[in-house]
């Protein structure tokens, strides 16, 4: 199956409508205010949101009313390239809330005509959102693949989450690739990772680890230095969502190169970094 990557807007604007930036500002008591004027708003609306904090998402619900009252018949198709809250699919602990069925339900309320959702963390994203189309991992890694094929580089999985769009990928390449797989154990309670392996040889070559998030980039960290230690040559990664919280310097020092399909706003330009979306 091929899938057509609709071009998002260049910098990532954090809400376009139509390719045209969203007017917004904050009341004195620190309430949005958003403005239509000027934006192109007709029988088909494409909305492009990149929803990188609670602000944010109120401006996309006060959008997608605005633009129910501007044309109530025409047609919205929203892209969101980070999908907020995805990563707790599931109840860990007692009193937690299962925060992707919260943030889904708010998607849902909007009434758009499609959402397209890129690479989001789990299937569960895409069970609970109405009228959605998933771009998937495979398809975002493409412009990888002469580079991979070039290198003989194996892949790897970081955990066991990652290994089916890992082997979804593989399986997408014109030639056959190694898979290495990497597992970790997480303390539930505070987020600490207690311990990395790799199961494959690494000895001597070079791999390519590939995941959907990197936010502060400790699992990441570690499985690299379990790799390095096994004889990696080179060691690259691609995630599709390029957080970055700890900032690209925190992780260069473990690796030759990072790819991200898409790097939040205030991520700041490195030369270890190369962003795919803006290319």
């Amino acid at each position: 199956m091929s899938f057509i990557l609709n071009k998002c807007p260049t910098d990532l604007i954090m809400i376009t409508i139509n390719n045209t930036p969203l007017t917004s500002s904050l009341f004195p008591g620190g309430e949005a205010h958003i403005s239509l004027q000027d934006v192109p708003v007709g029988d088909c609306t494409v909305v492009w949101a990149f929803l990188e904090s609670a602000d944010e998402i109120m401006k996309l619900l006060l959008c997608m009313d605005a633009l129910r009252r501007e044309a109530p018949e025409g047609r919205v198709e929203l892209h969101l390239p980070y999908m907020p809250y995805a990563r707790q699919d599931r109840v860990c602990n007692p009193g937690e809330a299962l925060s992707v069925r919260v943030m889904a339900n708010l998607i849902n309320s909007l009434q758009a005509d499609s959402v397209t959702l890129y690479d989001p963390h789990s299937d569960v994203v895409g069970a609970l959102i109405d009228r959605v189309r998933i771009v998937p991992q495979h398809a975002l890694l493409q412009e990888l693949t002469p580079f991979i094929l070039d290198k003989s580089l194996a892949l790897v999985a970081p955990d066991a989450g990652a290994e089916k769009k890992t082997h979804q990928f593989a399986q997408s390449l014109p030639a056959k690739v190694e898979i290495l797989y990497g597992s970790k154990v997480r303390d539930t309670q505070t987020g600490a990772i207690t311990g990395t392996t790799v199961r494959g040889d690494a000895t001597g070559r070079g791999v390519l680890l590939i995941d959907d998030i990197c936010d502060g980039g400790r699992t990441f960290i570690e499985l690299a230095k379990v790799l390095r230690a096994e004889g990696a040559e080179e060691i690259y990664l691609y995630v599709t969502h390029g957080i970055f919280s700890k900032g690209v310097e925190a992780l260069t020092p473990y690796f030759d190169h990072l790819y991200c399909y898409f790097a939040f706003p205030d991520v700041t330009p490195h030369n270890q970094l190369t962003i795919l979306s803006q290319r």
